[in-house]
């Protein structure tokens, strides 16, 4: 692509071509990077948390962000705030892996907070207390400028 102009996808709207590493960083052009998730993907809920875990283990929680998104923006309406705790928390764990930790911490709080409505019925098998337990004292390590590394703190989604 060319680097003076702005990228498009095939519908026009703006989208950024460059390659991206395992954290969805921009690489530069012509680099090899990480194959993209496809956007507007529709997933069984067992489907999502499957790719999304794969995603996690492999140390690429952008990538199980951009899973979380297509079900929070598919899904039913009673679990969209689930599945958008869930994409916040990726992204959390995302910004702690980059170096951002003030913004990592706040957001694996904020998507705590979102998820822990539904921790006693537990939609889907997802481990919500052990998740959120998680996402806490991670942000709590990450509040001391800790940068940590994505794979190795992968959480555990089902319980």
């Amino acid at each position: 692509m060319n680097e003076t102009r702005r990228d498009r996808d095939a519908e026009g709207r703006a989208r950024n071509a460059r390659p991206r590493d395992g954290l969805g960083r921009p690489l530069p052009y012509g680099t090899p990077g990480v194959e993209r998730q496809p956007e507007g993907v529709v997933r069984t809920p067992p489907e999502t948390l499957r790719e999304a875990q794969r995603l996690l283990d492999a140390g690429m929680p952008f990538h199980a962000h951009e899973v979380f998104e297509d079900a929070w923006k598919s899904g039913p309406e009673k679990e969209r705030e689930l599945w958008r705790g869930l994409a916040q928390l990726a992204v959390g764990l995302t910004h702690s892996a980059r170096g951002n930790t003030a913004g990592g911490a706040r957001l694996l709080r904020r998507g705590a907070g979102a998820i822990a409505p539904y921790a006693e019925a537990g939609p889907h098998g997802i481990a919500v207390t052990g998740l959120t337990a998680w996402a806490r004292e991670l942000a709590d390590r990450v509040d001391t400028g800790r940068t940590v590394d994505a794979a190795a703190e992968a959480p555990r989604l089902l319980g």
